[in-house]
């Protein structure tokens, strides 16, 4: 990374802030695995008996580290699969 950009100084910030919080735990990273930053994100449509909404869900990895996590339930009912989906990205990319 010779000309990080802005929103990757701000990533690598986040990391080192999490470090320093749990010193007790650690990232391990391998010589021979690429260091990259991958993201997942999943909904269940209307999963909810109750109310109808739907619960989304996401995990970033850095290299072979979880970093990041989070599942909860949508504020708003989706009235689609399909945007339910969208919600879950667009909340997933709030966390980036």
């Amino acid at each position: 990374m010779a000309h990080p950009t802005q929103v990757q100084y701000r990533a690598a910030m986040r990391v080192l802030r999490y470090l320093k919080s749990c010193p007790g735990k650690g990232l391990i990273f391998r010589r021979d695995s690429p260091i990259q930053f991958l993201g997942f994100s999943d909904a269940d449509w209307a999963t909810c008996v109750d109310s109808r909404r739907s619960v989304t869900g996401y995990y970033f990895f850095l290299g072979n580290s979880l970093v990041s996590w989070k599942t909860k339930k949508q504020q708003i009912v989706s009235r689609s699969s399909s945007e339910a989906e969208y919600r879950t990205l667009a909340t997933a990319t709030c966390e980036l």
